[in-house]
Parts: structure tokens; sequence; C-alpha cells
């Protein structure tokens, strides 16, 4: 048995459990599984889940932590607009947004900030 045997989930650190539980559930649209003083589990398709638990320390919000794979970006980027969430705008010679979502070499993504800074991505990628 290695680890290719088994689920893995996102765990994310965030400074207040009670914020993280708000954007996750109510912004984000994940469903608490579980929750204890040391986070809390957000369940997510096809069996995942996204942890995200209390830390002192802060996220580097330089890379993506946890990404979710769409079948319609365009209508995930909207959905989550209405409720709020500001998506990244990136102009680098090898990654460029248009209106939030990039075309990137396996589909189109696109990428936001959790209020930890965080950055949780979406992508769609090509059939």
């Amino acid at each position: 048995m290695s680890l290719a045997d088994h689920a893995v989930h996102a765990a994310l650190p965030v400074q207040d459990l009670a914020r993280a539980r708000s954007f996750y559930g109510d912004v984000v649209g994940l469903r608490a599984d579980a929750e204890e003083s040391g986070g809390i589990f957000f369940h997510a398709g096809a069996g995942t889940r996204v942890l995200v638990f209390p830390s002192q320390g802060t996220s580097a919000g330089t890379h993506t932590q946890a990404a979710w794979q769409v079948d319609d970006i365009e209508a995930e980027v909207a959905t989550l607009r209405g409720r709020g969430v500001v998506f990244e705008e990136y102009d680098f010679p090898s990654l460029r947004t248009v209106n939030g979502i990039a075309d990137v070499p396996v589909g189109r993504a696109a990428w936001f900030k959790d209020p930890d800074g965080n950055v949780l991505g979406l992508v769609q990628f090509t059939a």
C-alpha cells in the first residue's frame, strides 16, 4: 500500500475560525462536515474535504493552496462574484487574466483569496 491508495485533503491555516466558517460555508458554499477546536472540515465534491484550522502563522499567499475542478468556470466565477468574492487579476508574460480568468496549458483557471490570504483556485480542464 502507498499514499497513492489514500484520499487527501487540503489543510488551510486561518487566524479566525468563525470568519473562516462564514467564508467557506456562506460565500464559497461548502457544507461543514465536522467541527472541533482543531478546525473545521468542509465537504467538497467527489468525497474530498477542505480543513481550515486555527494557526498563529499566516498564509504566504504566493501560490495556489487548493483548487476546485469545475465544468463551467465562467458560471462559477459569476456565482462567487455574486457572493462578494474578488478574483485576482494577473498580467505576467506567462499568465494573463481577463475578467479574472486565464487561459493555461491545461484549460482555464481563476484565483481568489480567503480572508486569511490563502490563494484558492478554480480550473476547467480542456476536454
